[in-house]
């Protein structure tokens, strides 16, 4: 009952978008309305990421988690969106929610940590949303820490506030 990781492929992107908006749903729910989280569904969120792996994979890296061979998670980093050649960005850590607290997010952070290290990067950013208490709580106990910045957008018809967090790879 180990947790393995390993570099995503095209074949994953479907199953990864469905445990991508199980994990929306159940990490969001306390704090937004179920009609922004009513869409995508999951069939249409694997193909978003279909469609963004397309233009993206030169430069981005997924990683997903399994254990006894059903994917469990998933990491996302790339490029700092800010274009700060030394910063990585970790643009996604989402799980089964059955998996939480079982270290599989841990697994999957320090692995993007590495995968941004191996890329020469010397910091890491992330964006987390601010109502999502138990993600703030993961990534400040992974040694993340708040940046001051601030940026909204809409996760369906919600509008949403959002914190960047950064740390030293």
């Amino acid at each position: 009952m180990t947790i393995t990781l390993r570099h995503a492929t095209v074949d994953d992107l479907r199953a990864v978008g469905a445990l991508h908006q199980r994990s929306r749903v159940a990490a969001y729910s306390s704090f937004l309305p179920a009609e922004a989280l009513a869409d995508p569904t999951e069939e249409a969120m694997g193909w978003y990421w279909v469609e963004r792996w397309t233009w993206e994979r030169d430069d981005h890296l997924m990683t997903v988690a399994e254990r006894d061979g059903r994917l469990v998670g998933f990491s996302y980093v790339g490029p700092d969106d800010a274009g700060d050649p030394v910063t990585g960005l970790l643009n996604a850590i989402h799980l089964d929610p059955a998996e939480r607290g079982r270290g599989t997010g841990r697994a999957l952070m320090d692995d993007a940590l590495a995968t941004m290290r191996d890329r020469g990067r010397a910091r890491a950013a992330l964006w987390v949303l601010e109502g999502n208490a138990p993600a703030r709580r993961f990534y400040e106990r992974g040694g993340w820490r708040p940046t001051g910045e601030r940026r909204e957008e809409r996760i369906g018809t919600a509008l949403t506030r959002q914190l960047r967090y950064a740390r030293a790879v």
